[in-house]
């Protein structure tokens, strides 16, 4: 093919007038319309002097069209680079002049602010705001609807995604045609996606979940989406009787069970819910099975390579574990001093290898030959086991694991026995500066409403089930956790919170 990613996602469906985007007031967008606008944009950015390889900035709002940017993109060989929405002018100029854009796209109301910035770097910019408007659809409304697709190869660039960057600069994952396709076309056959499906999408789409997972699975199964904003209660429960499957993060099922209209009822047009992105509480699992019927499907995935494990769409969806390597994903346990295979059941860093695996830290070889082996695994970074029937437990980053009198303590071990105790609704486990042992355990914990957990019947808990030098040496109490976008748990804003608790004189 000529271009592998557009001409699977994309291009099979040209003329299609099935619906592939409903939007929350009904309206509906057919395949052929979409790729139509696609095309426009394409043309235009062609225009515009952009050309195979260049790389495009968007900060942009979730919409049609900027779902229609990133198709044009991938039409036109360029590479997609989105940003979250929430980044200052400040943090967006690192990744204009890091990725060396040559389009910034962005939405009226800050383009004042980026302008100069774009400027300075030699980047052109355009607006696209979220109804639709904006500089960018006006020079795309003067282009035809049919664009000459640019030839590409599997190994070409697509997409380039920077990490959060909780530690040091962040870094911007490499993602080649391969290793997006490759993971669409595997999710669409192992979650049993077909053209039949509608996913109610409430995700961002700057995030590898929501453009990605979500869209790019729909699109590889030819299927449609309901795509609002943002995740709200309200719309989410107006419109699950309309669609099939439903993608989100732990905290938009916490937040439909804290809501007692979602019931079996609400749940029962569906035949599957996936979560991701963070860790899903076990608790979480079995009070939305025991509400709904329904079993979240949690799986496991990075920037860096998309999706790697799965719970099974047939089988046991078992609470706290991500599931089994998916087909063609190798994975396995290392130690992380010395990089060797640890035995079943070792705690210890997770290596994955396989098509869906990144190319590399753009303009980072140092740190690319740090966590990719020449032999293609990459060092994911996270800690985690295998159990004895093959499913795989995550116990925590790399990053998170405390040392403590020479003892490696790991933080889920600790999490599960708070997250267990009368008046918690859920805990996060750190290690700050100690005196004597280099690194004690601090439990962040936060309470069920309405409830106050007794620290010292915690205490004594944690000393009942876990190794003394496990016991957390301090227990404190938050209205909530510290979370990014996509309801991952920031430790880091805690370590540093915190560190001083403990610090000598």
């Amino acid at each position: 093919m000529a271009n592998p990613l557009y001409d699977t996602l994309f291009g099979r469906h040209a003329g299609k007038d099935t619906p592939f985007l409903i939007l929350p007031d009904g309206a509906r967008i057919t395949h052929a319309e979409f790729l139509g606008t696609a095309a426009r944009i394409a043309g235009y950015l062609t225009s515009l002097g952009l050309t195979p390889g260049d790389r495009l900035a968007a900060q942009v709002a979730k919409s049609p069209e900027a779902l229609a940017l990133y198709a044009a993109c991938v039409q036109a060989g360029v590479v997609f680079l989105p940003l979250n929405t929430a980044y200052t002018a400040s943090e967006v100029t690192y990744f204009i002049e890091d990725s060396g854009a040559a389009l910034v796209v962005c939405d009226s109301a800050v383009a004042a602010s980026l302008a100069p910035i774009a400027e300075k770097m030699g980047a052109q910019l355009a607006t696209l705001n979220a109804d639709g408007t904006g500089g960018l659809m006006d020079g795309a409304a003067g282009q035809g609807a049919k664009y000459p697709t640019v030839e590409r190869n599997e190994n070409d660039l697509a997409a380039l995604l920077y990490t959060s960057g909780t530690t040091g600069r962040s870094k911007g994952a490499m993602l080649s045609q391969k290793n997006l396709l490759s993971n669409a076309e595997l999710l669409a056959r192992e979650w049993r996606f077909t053209d039949a499906d509608v996913l109610l999408h409430c995700l961002p789409i700057f995030h590898t979940h929501g453009l990605f997972v979500a869209t790019n699975t729909v699109l590889a199964a030819g299927g449609a989406m309901i795509i609002l904003p943002k995740f709200d209660v309200d719309a989410v429960l107006h419109h699950l009787p309309n669609v099939t499957s439903m993608m989100g993060v732990p905290t938009f099922y916490t937040r439909l069970l804290d809501d007692p209209r979602f019931d079996k009822n609400a749940a029962q047009h569906l035949r599957l819910f996936t979560s991701g992105s963070a860790p899903l509480l076990a608790e979480t699992h079995d009070r939305f099975s025991a509400r709904t019927g329904h079993a979240i499907l949690e799986r496991y995935g990075m920037t860096e390579t998309n999706m790697n494990t799965s719970n099974p769409y047939d089988g046991d969806r078992r609470a706290g574990t991500v599931g089994f390597p998916l087909p063609g994903v190798e994975l396995k346990v290392t130690d992380p001093a010395t990089g060797a295979d640890l035995p079943q059941g070792e705690v210890g860093q997770l290596e994955v290898r396989g098509d869906n695996v990144f190319q590399g830290y753009w303009q980072m070889p140092e740190k690319t030959a740090e966590e990719l082996r020449s032999n293609g695994f990459f060092i994911t970074g996270d800690l985690g086991k295998i159990d004895n029937e093959g499913y795989v437990h995550i116990v925590g980053r790399g990053k998170d694991l405390i040392i403590s009198g020479g003892y490696n303590i790991y933080p889920k071990e600790i999490e599960l026995v708070l997250d267990d105790q009368p008046g918690v609704l859920e805990s996060a486990v750190i290690g700050v500066p100690h005196p004597d042992f280099g690194e004690t355990v601090v439990g962040v914990l936060v309470a069920e409403p309405g409830q106050t957990p007794d620290a010292d019947a915690i205490m004594a808990a944690a000393a009942k089930a876990l190794a003394r030098f496990k016991h957390p040496r301090k227990l404190i109490v938050l209205d909530e956790l510290p979370r990014n976008t996509m309801g991952k748990v920031q430790k880091n804003i805690l370590r540093e919170r915190y560190g001083d608790l403990f610090k000598a004189g």
